[in-house]
């Protein structure tokens, strides 16, 4: 099935860093603005990243600002996602997608802990 994947997630210690990645093989992702979204266990999925499609404008959710960097390489049709000093409550399994959404991949899990 053609779908959205995302990769890099792992176990990491609070004040780690990871860089998840998400690419597609059916879609050019680079008409699109993309997101990052996270969900915690027994919480909604929640927005945390965006980039339009030029890549020349970010936003962040607040719990995330100033420690993640959404960025994109169009010419390899992915988009990353920067993860520094990541505490415990970042626990949670990451998914991409466009704005507005498609289908779901399966999502990367990072876990913050000691």
């Amino acid at each position: 099935q053609v779908q959205l994947v995302e990769s890099g997630g792992g176990l990491v210690q609070p004040g780690g860093s990871l860089r998840l990645s998400c690419t597609h093989s059916g879609i050019i992702l680079s008409i699109y603005a993309m997101g990052w979204y996270r969900q915690a266990p027994g919480k909604q999925r929640e927005l945390v990243a965006t980039i339009t499609s030029d890549g020349k404008s970010t936003n962040y959710a607040d719990s995330v600002k100033g420690r993640f960097t959404i960025s994109r390489d169009n010419a390899k049709n992915t988009v990353f996602l920067q993860m520094n000093t990541l505490k415990p409550e970042d626990t949670a399994v990451y998914y991409c997608n466009t704005i507005p959404t498609n289908n779901w991949g399966q999502g990367t899990q990072v876990t913050v802990s000691s």
